[in-house]
């Protein structure tokens, strides 16, 4: 069975390796994980960088954002609506 590890994980080995202030065999021994994965973490870690600064990524947020809004904002007219619909019924007698 193979072992998983967190994204925290990853990301606390993958730094320490980026740091360099220890070699991969002394993380490995250290976090009892295959120099390998070390290699294979750190190397995603500096390939996904640049996408953290990128402006893009803001503008997908933004988006993302926007979209809750006008979905909460449905919700709220629909829930509004439903109500309206219950209370209407009640009055004609179901």
């Amino acid at each position: 069975m193979r072992k998983t590890y967190s994204a925290d994980f990853k990301s606390k080995v993958a730094l320490e390796a980026v740091v360099g202030q220890h070699s991969l065999a002394e993380l490995a021994s250290r976090f009892e994980v295959h120099p390998n994965l070390i290699r294979q973490w750190r190397k995603a870690l500096m390939a996904g960088l640049p996408e953290l600064f990128s402006e893009h990524r803001r503008r997908q947020e933004d988006d993302t954002e926007a979209e809750k809004a006008r979905l909460f904002e449905e919700i709220g007219r629909l829930k509004v609506e439903l109500d309206w619909l219950k209370k209407k019924q009640d009055l004609l007698g179901r």
